[in-house]
């Protein structure tokens, strides 16, 4: 977590932003998605307070992304981008860090939802949660999530032609 922020960079941002609503408009058929970017730190910094990746690479990048026609807000404090109001304005969120973005969207959708990797030049849905090898080959397996990835992948298949 401490290499977190100098991995995020102008360029990184603005080229995943990219990837996210070209792969939403395409693989999605969402028309304008928006997008919501949280940030890196507690409470988004704080005007510098609590650190300066807000200022100083985050909102320029989004700004960019904004003067290219993209409909992208932030960046919001994680602790309140998940909420009910939050949820129902945004089509896709972009976490700094692995947690930041999984954690909520575990609690919210845990045995239903489906992990996509964007940008790849194939469809790739995997099940919200981990191998769970502690229950491989036992009757507590709940395999909601893997056939939601698959119904998933079929829809985006469909989507591509």
């Amino acid at each position: 977590l401490k290499d977190v922020p100098s991995k995020i960079t102008q360029e990184s941002l603005c080229n995943t932003i990219s990837t996210i609503h070209n792969e939403l408009e395409k693989k999605f058929k969402i028309p304008s998605p928006k997008i919501t970017v949280t940030g890196l730190n507690p409470h988004c910094g704080e005007d510098g307070e609590f650190g300066d990746e807000e200022i100083k690479v985050i909102k320029p990048a989004i700004s960019k992304m904004q003067e290219l026609g993209i409909a992208i807000s932030g960046p919001i404090p994680s602790d309140t981008a998940f909420t009910p109001k939050e949820i129902k304005k945004t089509d896709c969120y972009l976490a700094m860090y692995h947690d930041q973005g999984l954690a909520p969207f575990k609690a919210l959708t845990f045995g239903k939802g489906v992990n996509v990797t964007l940008g790849l030049p194939i469809i790739r849905t995997s099940v919200d949660h981990g191998t769970g090898l502690d229950i491989a080959g036992s009757t507590k397996i709940d395999s909601s999530s893997f056939f939601e990835s698959i119904k998933l992948a079929i829809s985006l298949a469909k989507n591509q032609y």
